[in-house]
């Protein structure tokens, strides 16, 4: 249903009209905003309200709430009010004036300019110290290198022992693993046989002969010399006595008979004269040089066997931990398959790349101190120890400022390590002192010490 506003109108000067009897205590600046108010519930209502009173009531009480709150009643205008100077708004509590934002903001400013010419001049101060530093310090970047070993038999045997597993440290001459002997030392038993069979003749050899074998010689030429002098007598006898007979006595046979024993008596004489003689000089030099010659064969033949024999324990060659167990025990083993890889923890450096502009800052024995990520805030102490005298294209594995197609230098940056913490491979970072003095220069200053403190 539509209300014309001049139907309305009664309406609302019969509600102004019930104003004092509805309120009489009502102050008179709320009036009108009661009756507007008034007016406005009753168009809400459609104007079927009961009482015009009750209507009044009900503005008056929502006006009186808003005025408490510090609302403006519903409908009410808001009048802007000309700033008085030196009178506080009320809203001065909360929000600062103009004057005073531009002080705070003018101090922010000059505490920030403040701070950053601070900031500014602490930063240029470490900057000086720093580029001043760098500039007395050559740092590289590198990795940890070790020498590796892999350790085989020198026999062709079947393995009988393994006795160390990865990762176990082994010290120098200590036995890493054996093979199977039960064939071999039979075969130096045997050589050893040999060798002392032909060591006894060679010590008889130049022993010579002994005085019973020159006495027995002596006998035999005594024997030959009375069968000699018998044989001659004979033949004397039947020579003169065929010369009485015209040999009708003697027959020619017995002749022949006769000069024949005696010849070979005299030749039996003769061979045992020089049995005395070979006695009494002893073996020919030649005799004994063989002798001494196979004896040497015999040696080397045993000493084969034993290193053989020795050779079938495996041993340690240096301080090392074992990388790798490659074989069990059972397996054939060759010359060509080794049985532990081993890696040697010292000597332990560095391999670092220097460029060309910094190799002459660099020399053998210069201290250096190496750090690794592992590490941190701990440095190894170390020192240069080979330079290479051979330019190199930079390795893809190091990393540096300079262009990988440089020409760089390689070196080896020796670290003490001795719990052996840092491994094979461990990307490291070497500082070197380049003020510190080269051997030569710290001899030459010795030396001048040395002069000075004796005039």
């Amino acid at each position: 249903m539509t209300v014309n506003k001049s139907e309305s109108q009664p309406e609302a000067k019969a509600v102004s009209q019930t104003q004092p009897a509805a309120n009489a205590g009502a102050p008179a600046d709320l009036a009108p905003q009661i009756a507007k108010r008034a007016y406005e519930i009753h168009e809400e209502r459609g104007h079927q309200s009961d009482s015009t009173v009750r209507d009044w009531e009900q503005a008056e009480k929502e006006v009186r709430r808003d005025q408490t709150k510090g609302k403006p009643p519903p409908g009410t205008k808001i009048e802007p009010k000309p700033e008085t100077k030196g009178e506080p708004t009320p809203d001065s509590k909360t929000e600062p004036s103009s004057s005073t934002k531009k002080k705070v903001l003018v101090g922010g400013v000059i505490a920030l300019a403040v701070f950053a010419i601070l900031a500014i001049g602490f930063g240029l101060g470490m900057r000086w110290r720093t580029s001043k530093k760098v500039q007395n310090r050559l740092v590289l970047y590198g990795n940890v290198d070790l020498r590796q070993i892999d350790l085989s038999f020198n026999n062709s045997e079947r393995i009988a022992e393994v006795l160390f597993q990865e990762g176990d440290k082994v010290k120098r001459g200590q036995i890493l693993a054996r093979l199977d002997t039960r064939r071999l030392k039979p075969q130096t038993e045997a050589a050893e046989a040999e060798m002392e069979s032909q060591q006894s003749i060679v010590q008889k050899l130049h022993h010579g002969s002994r005085p019973e074998e020159v006495a027995q010689a002596q006998a035999n030429v005594a024997s030959a010399k009375a069968d000699q002098v018998n044989a001659s007598l004979q033949w004397r006898r039947v020579k003169a006595l065929s010369g009485l007979t015209t040999g009708k006595a003697v027959s020619q046979q017995d002749l022949d008979s006769a000069k024949a024993a005696l010849d070979s008596a005299e030749a039996r004489l003769a061979m045992a004269q020089k049995g005395l003689d070979l006695s009494v000089i002893g073996p020919r030099a030649e005799d004994i040089a063989q002798g001494e010659a196979q004896l040497r064969v015999n040696q080397a033949q045993l000493d084969l066997l034993r290193q053989k024999l020795a050779d079938a324990e495996l041993v340690s060659p240096s301080d090392a931990v074992v990388r790798s167990r490659l074989l069990e025990p059972g397996e054939m083993i060759t010359p060509q398959r080794a049985v532990y890889n081993l890696a040697i923890t010292n000597p332990k450096w560095v391999r670092a790349y220097v460029s060309d502009p910094d190799l002459g800052k660099i020399h053998p024995g210069m201290k250096a101190s190496i750090g690794a990520d592992s590490f941190p805030g701990r440095a190894f102490s170390g020192w240069v120890g080979f330079i290479s005298s051979v330019a190199e294209f930079t390795p893809k594995s190091v990393e540096t400022v300079e262009l990988r197609s440089s020409l760089v230098y390689e070196i080896r940056v020796f670290v003490e390590d001795p719990q052996d913490e840092m491994h094979l491979g461990m990307p490291a970072t070497v500082s070197l002192e380049l003020n510190s003095p080269a051997p030569g220069q710290q001899a030459e200053r010795r030396r001048a010490n040395v002069v000075d403190n004796n005039p």
